[in-house]
């Protein structure tokens, strides 16, 4: 057998680490998942009140 060594455990954490980076960049740019982030993107806004659109909006004049 072989003796792991603190450079060869070092070495495979790397491996191991770019590997989940190569597939979390897959996942995130895979074009099916488009409309799910889309939704996602939108989530910090959804506890905010709706404005109501059947009001008239408020104008005022710059006339003295």
């Amino acid at each position: 057998m072989f003796e792991l060594s603190t450079g060869m455990i070092r070495g495979l954490g790397t491996v191991v680490v770019f590997v989940a980076f190569i597939g979390l960049t897959l996942w995130v740019f895979n074009g099916k998942r488009g409309p799910e982030f889309a939704e996602a993107r939108l989530l910090p806004f959804a506890d905010e009140p709706q404005p109501d659109i059947t009001e008239e909006p408020v104008t005022r004049s710059t006339r003295p």
